[in-house]
């Protein structure tokens, strides 16, 4: 059984192949200060490497907040030099990175408020799953700031006109109203069958290749930016690497033999 990272804002669990990784600051509102940045760099880094690990959920303590974004506290009045600060805000965006390169599922267990940086955070996990009650959100023009951060990320995954709106109103958009744009992909009327269907889907997932997971979710990433022609060529190569898999030669064979298939992730 894999060790687990003891974190101090982070909780880690592990159960069978599926990992929890939780914002546990629920009385702040799970908030992506410099210590729950960190704790999740070191959470995904440790998801990333650990061979046990295949598919990640992430979410939010409690039942009010999944991730409430940046501590304005810190972010705009804490005794730090303009620079040392321009340089913290890079934080966000390495969490968006980590999350695309870490080469598994990622399972978005929207158990509250997703705003602002936390909204992003959601829109960086491969599926979500929401309670109803949880609302979205770019509140920062209502506080004289504008999203930058998460423009990249909400662009990739929302059609743009709805983004701008979101993010030139201010507004809470409800779940069910983002599932209609495609983003969330159950909406659950409370915790309690928010956490079935999650794990449902987690070990749904946990049952695939997790070699052939690996490979097709980074290629679906890596050729989101690429010219037709130039994404056509790169999958082709990508198609081609999948074929040398010992878990296709695997899937095949359990196909034409009429069996489940018994995957080694290599």
């Amino acid at each position: 059984m894999a060790t687990v990272p003891k974190l101090e804002s982070v909780l880690v669990a592990l159960d069978g192949h599926v990992v929890t990784v939780t914002l546990n600051l629920p009385e702040k509102r799970n908030p992506l200060s410099g210590a729950m940045i960190r704790d999740l760099r070191a959470a995904f880094a440790w998801c990333r490497a650990e061979p046990e690990v295949r598919v990640l959920v992430l979410t939010g303590a409690g039942d009010k907040a999944f991730c409430a974004g940046a501590d304005l506290a810190t972010s705009f009045t804490a005794e730090a030099g303009e620079l040392e600060r321009h340089q913290g805000r890079r934080g966000i965006a390495d969490l968006f990175l980590d999350l695309r390169d870490i080469g598994k599922p990622v399972v978005g267990r929207i158990n509250g408020h997703a705003l602002a940086g936390g909204f992003g955070l959601a829109c960086a996990c491969d599926i979500l799953l929401a309670v109803e009650s949880a609302t979205f959100g770019t509140p920062e023009i209502n506080v004289g700031v504008w999203p930058m951060m998460i423009s990249a990320v909400l662009a990739r995954n929302l059609p743009r006109k709805v983004v701008l709106e979101m993010m030139l109103l201010g507004d809470r958009w409800t779940a069910s109203r983002l599932q209609q744009t495609g983003l969330v992909s159950q909406v659950l009327p409370n915790l309690g069958e928010l956490d079935t269907a999650t794990a449902q889907l987690a070990g749904a997932l946990a049952k695939k290749s997790p070699a052939i997971l690996r490979l097709g979710r980074d290629a679906f990433y890596r050729m989101e930016d690429m010219s037709l022609e130039e994404a056509l060529a790169y999958l082709h190569s990508q198609l081609t690497l999948v074929t040398l898999t010992e878990d296709t030669k695997e899937g095949v064979r359990a196909f034409l033999e009429k069996r489940e298939p018994e995957f080694k992730g290599r």
